[in-house]
């Protein structure tokens, strides 16, 4: 099973890399690549942009790494409750490549953040909006207080590890089940 990894931010500390990276090694695969969104360097999405340039190589680089994956780990970094602007540019481009860009891969979705909500605003945004693009949603999980709760790449609030270790066993368990189309 190749995992992809992905905090959506391109911060070079972001927490939601970190907890993309740790929750993907938790899952038992032989292959995680964590990948790093600050390589896509893309224009501002518009219409009038694509009709002179067309789709960039840096979204469809992104398009063909996601289809190279069978499964995606995606942490949503939230910026004012919604994705940050370099992850919703990417993904707004990636989907004038292919609208399906997830096409049907099983997908895991976090969030985490400072505070005590833990990016539950972004992430349901997400389990909202990615199945309209082919993301097949298998299950989602926020961790608040990131400083707090995640010290030396591990969940140190013990409710939450126990949370946590009880959905990677779920989501271990879906990903060993067959898939449906």
């Amino acid at each position: 099973m190749n995992i992809l990894a992905f905090g959506a931010s391109t911060s070079k500390s972001s927490i939601n890399q970190q907890f993309a990276a740790f929750a993907a090694h938790k899952l038992d695969s032989k292959k995680v690549e964590v990948l790093d969104l600050s390589k896509y360097q893309l224009p501002i999405y518009s219409v009038d942009e694509e009709s002179e340039n067309g789709v960039p190589q840096d979204a469809i680089s992104f398009y063909n790494t996601i289809q190279a994956a069978d499964v995606l780990v995606i942490s949503m970094a939230e910026h004012n409750g919604s994705y940050t602007a370099a992850f919703k540019n990417l993904f707004d481009w990636a989907t004038r490549h292919e609208l399906q860009v997830f096409a049907n891969k099983p997908m895991i979705l976090l969030a985490t953040a400072p505070g005590g909500r833990g990016g539950l605003g972004v992430l349901e945004t997400a389990t909202d909006r990615f199945p309209r693009h082919g993301g097949n949603v298998l299950g989602t999980f926020s961790l608040p207080f990131f400083g707090k709760n995640f010290v030396e790449n591990e969940i140190t609030d013990l409710d939450l590890a126990g949370q946590f270790t009880t959905f990677t066993e779920r989501m271990k368990a879906a990903l060993a089940a067959p898939q449906r189309a």
